[in-house]
């Protein structure tokens, strides 16, 4: 009996460990990409698949300004509010500059997150949004490039949560890294910030 309790309390004490520890990178994550003047060392090459089942790789969107979000169609407020401002930002955008940027919603639960599944629900928000998705294998290697946190939560089976930081990252024509936005910025700033770029 007294066995069960200390591997419970154990169990609980990993469990409450694991969730700070989320919370602390999430809020963590942000702060690490303001430097003091040079870029940090964001972004990199990718090969993945994208809602139309098409294979692509960051060389795909070269002489477009690619601005990038990183979430799971599964989740229940932050992702879907994020690129819903993501829409408006592109939507006030003129149809020149709009061409020269295409907005990307990259999964960080590929598990779940089938190319099926990215087309449902990249519909419900711009014919211009991208969703890409990939095996495991894939997805890894993109998500340390651009120093997202993501890890399973609460839940189990294929019912669950992924704890993710929430970032939008502004990629320049050639996939270097510009600029961020943090996923509860306004949609209003979005745009003066891809219109800033666009005009340099």
């Amino acid at each position: 009996m007294k066995k069960a309790k200390a591997t419970s309390s154990t169990a609980a004490l990993a469990a409450g460990l694991a969730a700070v520890l989320a919370l602390v990178l999430i809020a963590v994550v942000p702060r690490l990409l303001q430097t003091g003047g040079e870029a940090p060392a964001i972004g990199g090459p990718f090969a993945l698949v994208d809602q139309s089942g098409h294979n692509v790789s960051d060389a795909t969107y070269r002489g477009k300004l690619m601005l990038i979000y990183f979430g799971y169609t599964f989740c229940p407020d932050v992702c879907p509010t994020t690129l819903g401002a993501v829409t408006q930002a592109f939507d006030r955008l003129s149809p020149a500059e709009r061409a020269q940027v295409v907005p990307i919603f990259i999964t960080v639960d590929p598990e779940r997150d089938t190319v099926d599944q990215m087309a449902q629900y990249v519909a419900n928000f711009s014919p211009a949004l991208v969703g890409l998705t990939g095996t495991p294998e894939q997805i890894k290697p993109v998500l340390q490039e651009y120093r997202v946190y993501a890890r399973k939560a609460e839940g189990s089976g294929k019912s669950y949560t992924m704890d993710h930081s929430s970032i939008l990252y502004l990629m320049d024509r050639n996939g270097k890294y510009l600029a961020h936005f943090e996923g509860s910025t306004p949609a209003d700033q979005i745009t003066a910030g891809i219109k800033k770029y666009l005009a340099g």
